[in-house]
């Protein structure tokens, strides 16, 4: 599948690999960012495309000159962690109960922080930097701390996975936690400030921007790349957790050395170079994949799992999707299916069968074979995983 333009009439053209024609209310999102003056060349909309706040969730923005806060959106650094380690499925038959209950006892879900700090998170060289965070989050610097190595809520997930070789894989969905969500929050409020003592128009107050040079700009940038460290640090905490778990039931806590680590951001912005210009670029629910990176496309709980590697697609500014994507929205989810709906769609893993995880039932995504289908151009499929173990935050 390659892309296709849509067919509207903006200052800059979107192009979309979502193999679907988009609903009235995500076409005019697209159409809003497009018509902003800083975006460079085009939209990029990857195949889980979805509405969100401001822009779509599944577009890639590339600017000049200007980053939009609510595009990043407020879970800063959001993310993939997966690991690959040396054990087969058969070393871990009959224990899967026994891993997923020690998951639950050393890594916090939901918005509950660790009781106990361990020495690598205190160690953390971002700590040195926080006092030149937003004065904003200046109170929040015990809970930043506490919350380091925690999972969160929503659609987060810790997932020991089988790969279609028998392989055993660690695999964590996670971000910066309350801190990036309240950094974000902080700017989204400034820019938004901002552009209503202006005389400029925008079509919706969530693509307020910051004007590279400005002190606000700078202010946002800095606080943006520490919470995306933090996110990314955060999720490397948690795997290590989570792989001594594993290597406790397997190999009587003996040490052992991934065959291949990934960890990459889905919720971020960064400085690169495309088409020979340097540009801001905003991946809001997608995923970096040049020729040299190697990405994470999950599913929902039941379904399955994508390590893939870039194909550097530049149309695309080297990116792909980020998952499977909701085709339902969690109020929609709840009235829809039933808990008896969730044990039968992940049946055979061991993980959560209640009403409280109702709205991340697979029902409400979309299928990820298809959005798979949709990115040949974008990616290659390293190994597919399919879950054992889902703890969801």
């Amino acid at each position: 599948m390659a892309y296709e333009t849509l067919n509207i009439k903006t200052p800059k053209p979107v192009l979309t690999w979502a193999g679907h024609p988009l609903a009235h209310h995500e076409t005019q999102m697209a159409k809003n960012v497009a018509s902003l003056p800083f975006v460079f060349k085009h939209v990029a909309l990857m195949p889980d495309v979805h509405l969100g706040k401001g822009a779509l969730v599944g577009s890639v923005i590339a600017t000049k000159d200007a980053v939009i806060p609510a595009a990043v959106g407020v879970d800063i650094g959001c993310g993939m962690a997966a690991v690959k380690i040396p054990f087969q499925a058969g070393q871990i038959d009959g224990k899967l109960k026994k891993i997923r209950n020690d998951i639950e006892a050393a890594i916090p879900v939901g918005p509950t922080s660790n009781s106990d700090i361990e020495k690598p998170v205190t160690n953390w060289q971002g700590w040195r930097d926080y006092k030149h965070l937003h004065d904003g989050v200046q109170r929040l610097s015990d809970r930043a701390l506490a919350q380091m190595g925690s999972l969160g809520g929503g659609n987060h997930f810790i997932e020991l996975c089988l790969d279609t070789e028998d392989n055993v894989w660690l695999m964590l969905h996670s971000g910066s936690r309350h801190i990036g969500n309240k950094l974000a929050q902080c700017h989204i409020s400034t820019a938004k400030e901002l552009h209503k003592l202006s005389e400029q128009k925008l079509p919706d107050l969530d693509l307020a921007y910051f004007v590279a040079g400005t002190p606000d700009f700078e202010a946002y940038w800095h606080d943006l790349q520490w919470a995306q460290n933090y996110a990314r640090f955060n999720r490397d905490v948690m795997m290590a957790r989570f792989k001594r778990i594993v290597e406790k039931h397997v190999a009587g806590g003996k040490p052992t050395k991934p065959l291949l680590s990934v960890n990459c951001h889905h919720n971020y912005a960064e400085k690169e170079v495309h088409f020979d210009e340097e540009v801001y670029v905003t991946r809001k629910g997608a995923v970096r994949a040049r020729t040299e990176d190697y990405g994470i496309i999950p599913g929902s709980m039941g379904a399955k799992s994508y390590i893939v590697k870039g194909k550097g697609n530049i149309h695309s500014y080297c990116s792909c999707s980020h998952g499977a994507g909701r085709k339902m929205s969690r109020t929609k989810a709840k009235k829809n299916f039933t808990v008896e709906d969730l044990i039968a769609q992940t049946e055979g893993i061991e993980c959560r069968k209640d009403e409280h995880v109702l709205d991340e039932i697979p029902g409400a995504y979309k299928s990820i074979e298809a959005v798979m289908s949709q990115q040949q151009d974008l990616v290659e499929i390293v190994a597919t995983l399919k879950q054992v173990v889902c703890v969801k935050g």
